[in-house]
This record gives structure tokens, C-alpha cells and sequence, in this order.
């Protein structure tokens, strides 16, 4: 469900089986494009080929870009639209319900991609979290499901850096994102160039499908 990236980089937490979803859609949307323009006609062709160019913005946004990265500075919670950065400094707790959350002094901060998909496992954490079932320990890492385990490691990780907190401002994109920039102690969350990108590159598509035909 989810999985460390390798190597010196940092540790990226993401749904696997999405990726999957979402690599195999990609693959079949580019062998249908071929198959349209090597053997379509008429100016019909235009608007499948942008229904299918639409379907793989979509996929990118919602099944492959959303990801949990772990920095040196802190959290990047990139979803579908959006990208939050949490310093180390503004984390208290990761817990899991439906979906993977990081409590903050201002708010909680849901991921996108990191679910619970065992519904009966999804019921007893809103119990829990109503106070309805008294919470137990962790027990053996190995015995925990997949996002329980994920926010163990980012509780872990969060104490381990905020004992040895670097210093200065963030100013550089590529150290933690750019959602980063010009944050201190509190989450910052903002819209990246890169979804305007995809979603303004879409929707010329679509308009300059229409005008062809």
C-alpha cells in the first residue's frame, strides 16, 4: 500500500495499488490515442482524443501525484489539488481513521492517497476516535496494518527530527517542496504550478477540440 523511496531521497509514502491503477489507465489511453490517429477520420477524432487526454489528467491528479513525503524540514502532504507542508515543529500526532491524518496546533491534516481500506478496521477507529473503545498500544510494528504502520514511522520520524531541528529559514523548492517556502512553525498549504499546469493545458485541449470540430 505504501513504500519508502530508495537511495539517499527521501521517504515517499504513497498508495501502490492507485499507482498501479493509475500506470496500467495511462498505458491504455496512450495505445487507444495511437489507434485513433493511426486509423480515425474526421474531425471527431479531436474529441475522443480529448476525452482521452482529460481521463489521464484525471488519473495523474487523483491516483498518481498524491504522495506523503518525509524531509528534513518537514511534511509534504501533496493531494489531488493541493500541497501542505508541516514543519516537524507543528506535528503532535499521526493517526489513522479513514484516511492518514497529521494533527497540528491549528488543524488536521488529511492525505489523499493513504487510506484505510478495510472497512471493519475503519469503523473501530471512529469508535476510538469518538471515545467509544478505549485505545491500545501498538504492540509488534510487523502485526499492524499497512497505514497504521505508516503513521507510526511518521510519529517516529517526526520525534527524531525535532531533536535535531535544522536551522534557518527554507528557501530552497527542491529541500522541501514549494509549499515550504516562507513557512516557520505552522502548516502552509497552497495550489502548485504544476496542477494549474495540467488543469489549463486540459481545458485548452477541450476548447480547441470543440472549435475543430
Amino acid at each position: 500500500m505504501t513504500g519508502p523511496a530508495s537511495g539517499g531521497n527521501p521517504t515517499v509514502h504513497y498508495s501502490l495499488s492507485s499507482r498501479v491503477l493509475a500506470a496500467g489507465w495511462i498505458v491504455v489511453a496512450v495505445l487507444l490515442l495511437a489507434d485513433l490517429f493511426l486509423r480515425g477520420e474526421g474531425p471527431e477524432i479531436w474529441t475522443y482524443a480529448s476525452i482521452l487526454v482529460v481521463t489521464v489528467a484525471l488519473v495523474y491528479l487523483v491516483w498518481l501525484r498524491p504522495r506523503v513525503v518525509v524531509t528534513e524540514r518537514g511534511l509534504r502532504m501533496i493531494n489531488p489539488l493541493r500541497e501542505t507542508f508541516v514543519p516537524w515543529a507543528a506535528v503532535q500526532w499521526v493517526d489513522v481513521v479513514d484516511v492518514l491524518r497529521v494533527h497540528t496546533p491549528d488543524r488536521i491534516v488529511r492525505s489523499w492517497p493513504l487510506r484505510e481500506t478495510k472497512r471493519q478496521r475503519v469503523r473501530d477507529n471512529m469508535r476510538r476516535e469518538g471515545g467509544f473503545v478505549d485505545r491500545t498500544d501498538e504492540g509488534d510494528p510487523r502485526e499492524l496494518r499497512p497505514m497504521d504502520r505508516a503513521a507510526l514511522q511518521l510519529r517516529q520520524d517526526a520525534e527524531r527530527h525535532k531533536a535535531r531541528p535544522l536551522p534557518g529559514p527554507i528557501r530552497d523548492i527542491e529541500e522541501a517542496g514549494p509549499a515550504a517556502l516562507g513557512a516557520e512553525d505552522r502548516p502552509q498549504t497552497m495550489v502548485s504550478v504544476e496542477v494549474i499546469v495540467v488543469l489549463g493545458l486540459t481545458v485548452t485541449l477541450i476548447v480547441a477540440a470543440f472549435l475543430l470540430l
